[in-house]
């Protein structure tokens, strides 16, 4: 019994030494494929969520006190500049102008008789020259009171768009209240931020003293016909989400954009010294990606990167891998961490120009 049970044993220990020798010599047998980040200057059209500004947009607001005599335009109205807008009460005023007239009158009048009197030495120089201050003073109070009068109608600074307007005739209306805004929407500007260093690549790009054309995505998806072009960047970056904006202008001939809409700018970003890897040598964990990186010692250690961007077949990486390192192209979800393997190396260059699968 006991020969039995050792022969038995024997068998086990051989049969199990077999089966490790296979899988070691199958394990040795597997070649796998790897490549290395491409590294290179491109560029990306990168879409950025925009405020859009109508070029001119103003507050419409009454210059004097008085009821909201007339009302004549309507909401969405489309005005031309110098257009009657609104008009508040004017009696009050015209009674000060015409009061204001009559003293101008008087004044004159005296006036004329100091320099009658003057001329013939009856009265002294100084008294025509009183007189003249006079005149000179009633004329400046009513050139006010034509002003005053003047503010009582509103009149549309430039052409545009009437918004809303809160006031209904007859309402009493304080000095500086506001009446309506007028937008003239037949340009736009389309605000958007960009990172720090998307801005250093823009500004150190070759075309960096010239203004680059941008498409605009409107929010049901649609492009705008007509390109833009980046006007302006501000003097500083935002100290809490480290941006800076940009300003582009779009046409808008068919006044389809309004104040206060959003978008998409779209804009080509040139990207210096850039990673490229294929998708398929990642792995998705926990909503993070992966690259196995293989060592030295041909030993493959899971990595976590930061994507910055993703094109066709390919992501850019911004952390977590340098232009040296191996990585896997082939069988990501078979190796472990930590697994020793036998690989053939194949330039980025000829991995990259071969891509047609995105990563499975």
């Amino acid at each position: 019994m006991k020969r039995v049970l050792l022969f038995t044993g024997i068998c086990a220990l051989i049969c199990q030494a077999s089966c490790k020798s296979e899988a070691k010599e199958k394990e040795e047998s597997v070649k796998y494929i790897v490549t290395s980040p491409l590294q290179i200057d491109t560029a990306l059209n990168k879409e950025y969520v925009s405020q859009i500004k109508s070029v001119r947009n103003i507050e419409v607001r009454a210059q004097e006190k008085g009821f909201l005599q007339h009302i004549y335009v309507d909401e969405g109205q489309y005005v031309k500049a110098g257009q009657l807008l609104f008009r508040i009460m004017p009696q009050l005023y015209e009674a000060e102008l015409m009061k204001a007239q009559a003293e101008t009158k008087a004044a004159e009048i005296e006036w004329q008789n100091a320099k009658m009197l003057a001329d013939k030495d009856i009265v002294s120089k100084s008294e025509q020259a009183l007189a003249q201050a006079k005149l000179d003073q009633a004329r400046a109070e009513t050139k006010l009171a034509r002003t005053h009068l003047s503010f009582t109608e509103i009149r549309a600074p430039f052409s545009g768009t009437i918004d809303r307007i809160p006031l209904k005739q007859g309402s009493l209306v304080d000095e500086g209240a506001l009446l309506t805004n007028l937008s003239d929407n037949s340009q736009v500007f389309a605000y958007f931020n960009v990172s720090e260093p998307e801005y250093l690549n823009y500004q150190m790009n070759a075309q960096k003293n010239n203004r680059q054309h941008v498409d605009l995505i409107l929010a049901n998806g649609e492009p705008l016909d007509a390109p833009g072009m980046v006007e302006t960047v501000e003097s500083e970056f935002d100290s809490e989400t480290g941006n800076i904006a940009f300003r582009a202008r779009f046409p808008n001939p068919g006044g389809i954009l309004r104040n206060g809409e959003t978008g998409k700018v779209k804009m080509t970003v040139p990207l210096r010294n850039a990673l490229l890897i294929p998708q398929k040598a990642t792995y998705e964990l926990q909503d993070k990606i992966y690259v196995f990186v293989v060592d030295k010692n041909n030993i493959v250690k899971s990595r976590n990167i930061t994507i910055e961007a993703e094109l066709p077949d390919v992501y850019i990486v911004s952390k977590g891998l340098a232009a040296g390192d191996k990585i896997l192209l082939e069988g990501v979800q078979t190796v472990k961490d930590d697994q020793r393997i036998h690989y053939n190396y194949q330039s980025p260059q000829e991995v990259i120009s071969s891509l047609k699968l995105k990563a499975e």
